[in-house]
């Protein structure tokens, strides 16, 4: 496996992981997936990030899967099933990562590109991006967690749409069905993102933890127990929230420490 199928990037606080295969339009292939894992743990255990930026190298975020390599890797029911337990193990550590994350969408964001950016907390895109979970043209359902993924973000309705169809939506119909957290010209896409993501870092780092966490929980079907409730105010003992508090109340900037 080579390390730069996605390259990490670091500017301060802020993380960046680029698909790299342009030649394909930044296909998946079981490499990538678990160079992501592996990517995904690694980030977990920075406690000096407050952001995690993923795009793809040159004009596409990913056209999802690698398909050149389905003959030797994932063509019968035994070798999918080892092949999508390599990607449900990246798309669940990158899912709950606890930073922040944001994609970053050119081009195409179709299959697994598309599974990716639904694990990101947020969806930036440009004007001209495109999206789709064109699997009917390969002849195999769409997997348990990589229907999760995308459930997580796309409405069922929508999702069948996608699947049942193969439509590839164009930008501004990915807007309006939700699929895109926000739109902007492609011209000014870096620029935002990069907005973005110091916006998010200058914020209370682990209210923003906090939040994913809460966020994910509410998503579960189980019901929430008083110590969970009880636990969702515990940040109120962190010496970030004093400073918070205090930097308000004094119109000064807070200086936020993680702690």
């Amino acid at each position: 496996m080579t390390d730069d199928i996605i390259r990490l990037e670091k500017n301060g606080a802020i993380a960046t992981l680029i698909l790299n295969n342009p030649e394909k339009r930044n296909a998946l292939n079981l490499d990538a997936w678990r160079r992501l894992a592996e990517l995904a743990a690694e980030l977990e255990g920075d406690d000096d990030l407050r952001c995690v930026l993923v795009t793809g190298a040159g004009e596409h975020f990913a056209a999802g899967a690698d398909i050149s390599e389905f003959p030797e890797k994932r063509m019968s029911a035994a070798q999918a099933e080892e092949y999508g337990a390599v990607v449900a193990d990246a798309l669940d550590r990158f899912a709950n990562l606890r930073h922040p994350t944001v994609a970053v969408i050119r081009g195409a964001c179709t299959g697994g590109g598309l599974e990716i950016a639904c694990c990101c907390d947020l969806r930036l895109a440009a004007e001209g991006s495109r999206f789709g979970i064109p699997i009917n043209r390969l002849g195999h359902a769409f997997a348990y967690p990589e229907m999760a993924a995308a459930l997580s973000v796309i409405p069922g309705p929508v999702i069948m749409e996608l699947l049942l169809e193969g439509r590839i939506l164009e930008s501004d119909e990915a807007y309006a069905k939700g699929i895109v957290t926000r739109l902007v010209p492609v011209e000014q896409l870096d620029d935002e993102a990069e907005t973005l993501a110091w916006r998010i870092a200058k914020g209370a780092p682990l209210a923003a933890r906090g939040s994913k966490k809460i966020l994910r929980r509410l998503l579960q079907p189980e019901p929430i127990s008083p110590d969970e409730v009880k636990s969702s105010y515990a940040l109120c003992d962190s010496a970030d929230y004093k400073e918070g508090v205090r930097a308000f109340l004094a119109k000064e900037k807070p200086a936020f420490k993680a702690q």
